[in-house]
């Protein structure tokens, strides 16, 4: 039955249902939590070095990542999800839902890492060479260390995006937070607009909760006035 406006009301009954239901939930939040984590490791692994050879490397290095991350930023998530579940011989749906999401990722934050790497002067990068440093050294101890830093909002803003993209892991049978809300939601009509404001606030509580943690991060690994702590 399709609930109607009047019908639609919040009751107190079913907030009571909601409430029992939390266990059923929960489990739904740390699949969201491990998917997230997951996904985020990923794309970080994959997208930082890429990140590198796209200021850095030749264009024979360049032109496939940037094959990659034109393909993976110009497909839809859901699109990704369903090809790596279906097409790849991916039995588990968790896996399949971290390769989608970390892959795309990946391909987001090489952005992030390559506009964080650009944005360091060439005079470190020369005052470095200039005392013997190699060009990998320089890199590494040089101008990673201070991008890095830089990237840490772009960063945080792409936490938050994979936070809240896991959900569209329903696709692919996932039973993470909106797909155990779904569950709920069948099970008991008249509950849907609590079941959905209740897992809202539980994204929200995330996002915020991750969001106030990284910036506190950010704040203490900040460079102030240029200069490096």
């Amino acid at each position: 039955m399709i609930a109607t406006p009047a019908s639609a009301a919040l009751q107190a009954g079913d907030w009571a249902f909601v409430l029992d239901s939390w266990g059923y939930l929960s489990g739904g939040v740390l699949i969201t939590i491990a998917l997230t984590i997951a996904s985020i490791l990923l794309g970080f692994l994959a997208g930082f070095p890429f990140g590198i050879i796209e200021v850095y490397g030749n264009r024979y290095l360049r032109t496939p990542i940037d094959l990659f991350g034109t393909v993976f930023r110009g497909t839809p998530l859901v699109v990704i999800l369903i090809f790596a579940f279906f097409v790849f011989p991916i039995q588990r749906a968790f896996v399949a839902a971290v390769l989608g999401l970390g892959l795309r990722s990946a391909a987001y934050q090489s952005q992030i890492f390559r506009g964080a790497l650009a944005s360091i002067d060439e005079g470190q990068m020369e005052a470095a060479r200039s005392i013997g440093m190699s060009q990998f050294q320089a890199i590494r101890h040089v101008v990673v260390p201070q991008a890095l830093r830089r990237s840490m909002p772009g960063f945080q803003n792409e936490f938050t995006i994979v936070l809240k993209d896991t959900s569209l892991a329903y696709a692919i049978g996932m039973a993470e937070l909106l797909t155990r809300t779904h569950d709920l939601f069948v099970q008991q009509t008249t509950a849907v607009l609590e079941l959905f404001l209740f897992a809202s606030a539980i994204y929200f509580a995330l996002t915020f909760s991750t969001n106030r943690a990284l910036d506190a991060l950010q704040n203490y690994f900040a460079i102030p006035d240029g200069d490096i702590r």
